[in-house]
């Protein structure tokens, strides 16, 4: 990978929020709009140039700037046939958009309506391939315009100016064949400062160690033609992470999710790693009521073949609750909706839903990989009775493939322990795989005071490799089968399966004589300073009542 441009496009980012803070913008609610805005144009002003070279060999050779010199040179009749010779998923734009057209014109009185009009008009040109939906069908523009943020009139001009400037000397050109190997990181890097005020039902960001973990444990020879679906996605971590794994001329990916901010930057994900096929099956609305993927038919939910997510796990939905207890629910939550508390309705435990539906639009082959709570694995009957008659579904149906139990913090965000739940439709013959990795992982600070577990790359390639192959290693793995797990009375966790091992030692008669009388003494000493204590304690007490 390019260090290079690496660590320049970190240093645009962060000249962007610099821009931001000078106008007061920093860490505004309207921060994060403005960011991901300008670095998309950025990405798809680039983006169209790579194309361009592709489209005109003639083009291939010249700098940015020289491309959209010549490009700017030709007729509107000649230009318009240039487009048709684009791939259909690369956004199209008019000479009006490029970055070195507005970067002339920078100076203007009212440059920010020209910047704003710019992006506004990429959004309208290129609708069709870009926009995401509503539950409601209704399709979010890709741009909305910056310079809407700066409430001073007189200030709009300079900030847009000072903003293309920061994007005008540096280009994304070389990093293009790269995709996901390098937008991923850039991606994180981007929204980190954002990933701090979370959506109802999902963070937007999920460690890529545990993103890569699940899909090279789900797909590890690859699969063609098949369909990704992630019903809390956030920000797409994972079923971005899947996708790569899979291909992404192989795959579809399809997404609901609650938060307009979470969707938004799914969105640019998706967009940053060659996955806009997918955009049209990007939708924003609440999954557990009105889940917006339909089968072919139209008269049920779409099932599919793999299934991500990382859902939340204590979400006050009270307010729905008592509906999705209702009958025309009862099919797809079928162990069962957690009753609303007397105090705390943000304990109520919404992933226990997510994990339900999730088994209800899992394809007849279908496999599927969650987070979840590490308390989820061992809750009895008694204390949670969805949880335990959830765990009870999957053995009876013999769909386990397997649990990781991860190292407590492995999310900056929560100090939670948790674990990942992998689900196999064909696992009939129950080869499961429970491993224990919470003891792996350095503690590091992020942001200088949030304490998080970060797992080397050789922990990783460890706990792939010891899940997809079944290596039997005390105290961190072991394969169970369905009458096993019965008999531990329907236990996920692997801790219960290790072998306990008691070590021996030989020794003498007058050896154990000797031990057994260490014993003694040291019994008798404590018993004596137990009597001491005790002795001293009422005396105190005593003197506490006198006075």
């Amino acid at each position: 990978m390019d260090t290079n441009i690496t660590l320049q496009t970190k240093q645009m980012i962060d000249n962007l929020k610099a821009v931001c803070a000078n106008k007061g913008l920093g860490n505004a609610s309207s921060e994060y709009k403005i960011i991901t805005e300008v670095f998309l144009y950025k990405f798809l002003n680039d983006k169209f140039l790579f194309e361009a070279k592709k489209a005109d060999k003639s083009l291939v050779g010249l700098s940015s700037a020289e491309v959209e010199e010549k490009l700017s040179k030709m007729s509107d009749d000649d230009y318009e046939l240039f487009l048709l010779n684009f791939d259909p998923n690369t956004a199209k734009l008019k000479k009006t958009h490029f970055i070195s057209y507005l970067f002339n014109h920078k100076n203007e009185e009212n440059f920010h309506i020209l910047f704003d009009n710019a992006l506004k008009d990429i959004a309208a040109f290129n609708i069709d391939i870009f926009s995401i939906r509503t539950g409601g069908q209704s399709k979010m523009s890709l741009f909305n315009g910056i310079s809407q943020h700066v409430i001073e009139v007189e200030e709009k001009d300079g900030f847009c100016s000072a903003i293309i400037d920061k994007i005008a000397n540096c280009s994304f050109e070389s990093v293009f064949e790269q995709k996901y190997d390098f937008f991923a990181q850039i991606f994180e890097y981007l929204i980190k400062d954002y990933n701090k005020d979370f959506g109802k039902y999902a963070e937007y960001y999920t460690p890529h160690s545990i993103a890569s973990i699940i899909a090279k444990i789900m797909v590890p020879d690859g699969a063609t033609n098949v369909t990704v679906y992630d019903p809390a996605a956030g920000s797409g971590t994972l079923v971005l992470a899947l996708a790569h794994e899979i291909g992404e001329k192989s795959c579809t990916i399809y997404t609901q999710d609650i938060s307009q901010k979470s969707n938004e930057f799914l969105r640019l994900n998706l967009i940053l790693n060659n996955l806009v096929h997918s955009l049209p099956n990007i939708v924003h609305g609440d999954t557990l009521l009105n889940p917006f993927h339909k089968n072919r038919k139209g008269d049920g939910l779409a099932t599919f073949d793999y299934i991500v997510s990382n859902p939340p796990f204590n979400v006050d939905f009270s307010d729905t609750r008592d509906t999705l207890a209702g009958e025309n629910y009862k099919k797809r939550f079928w162990a069962g909706v957690p009753n609303i508390p007397n105090k705390d309705l943000d304990s109520m435990a919404i992933y226990l839903m997510f994990v339900q539906h999730i088994i209800f639009s899992l394809e007849e082959k279908g496999k599927a990989a969650i987070v979840v709570p590490t308390g989820f694995l061992t809750a009895s009957n008694r204390s949670n009775k969805i949880a335990y008659a959830i765990r009870e579904h999957l053995i009876k149906n013999k769909m386990l493939r397997g649990v990781i139990s991860m190292p407590s913090n492995i999310f900056a965000t929560t100090g939670t322990n948790v674990s990942i739940l992998f689900i196999d439709k064909e696992n009939k013959d129950g080869n499961i795989v429970l491993m224990d990795a919470s003891k792996l992982g350095t503690k590091v600070k992020v942001d200088g005071k949030n304490q998080r577990t970060v797992l080397s790359t050789t922990e990783i390639a460890k706990i792939i490799d010891s899940f997809n192959e079944g290596k039997v290693e005390d105290d961190f793995c072991i394969t169970v089968s369905y009458t096993d797990i019965e008999a531990k009375k329907l236990s996920f966790s692997a801790g219960q399966y290790f072998e306990v091992k008691i070590e021996y030692s030989e020794l003498t008669p007058e050896e154990f004589t000797e031990k057994m009388e260490g014993f003694t003494t040291h019994l008798k000493d404590m018993f004596a300073e137990s009597h001491r204590l005790e002795d001293e304690i009422k005396k105190q007490l005593g003197r506490v009542k006198y006075e």
